[in-house]
């Protein structure tokens, strides 16, 4: 079966930028990687990693393109079949590349369809909209009822204040 992907660029300008990619359901995760690295120009040589997302599009478990983590447990783009991750129930991931500069893109599949035959996959199906030349600014705010997005909490803290922190500024 051919999996159809749309991999939207998440930006702040008006502009939509998305790619509608097919690819094999058996291909693996850095195949994917791969293809949508080419689709939107990038040379594919920064760190880069999938996520795990619900219908929110909250951030889940982590697949990285490299296992950076000190006891080789981290689960690679390279050993995970797409179908082993996004199916109709879980049709979303999260897909960062270049940490630097934390290119972020919301990948969802569209469509399962048959193979066509003499069609070479993956395969770039539409282009929509122009790569900036920088990531697009990340905007982190905290959600409201968090403690240190309450506006009253930093008016009656003094930071020069040490004594109710159990602090010693002298611990050196």
């Amino acid at each position: 079966m051919i999996y159809r992907f749309r991999v939207i660029l998440d930006n702040d300008t008006e502009d939509d930028i998305f790619r509608d990619l097919e690819i094999r359901e058996t291909d693996t995760l850095e195949d994917l990687h791969n293809i949508i690295t080419q689709s939107f120009a990038f040379d594919g040589s920064e760190m880069a990693s999938f996520y795990l997302s619900d219908d929110q599009w909250n951030q889940g478990e982590e697949i990285s393109l490299f296992d950076l983590s000190e006891d080789n447990s981290a689960r690679l783009m390279n050993e995970t079949e797409i179908c082993s991750v996004v199916h109709e129930v879980q049709p979303k991931l999260i897909y960062v590349y270049d940490f630097l500069s934390m290119w972020t893109f919301y990948v969802e599949l569209a469509e399962i369809v048959d193979e066509a035959e003499g069609t070479d996959y993956p395969n770039l199906m539409f282009v929509q909209g122009q790569v900036p030349d920088e990531a697009p600014d990340k905007l982190f705010e905290a959600e409201p009822g968090d403690s240190f997005n309450d506006n009253e909490d930093e008016d009656s803290m003094d930071l020069e204040d040490y004594t109710d922190l159990d602090f010693d500024e002298n611990w050196n």
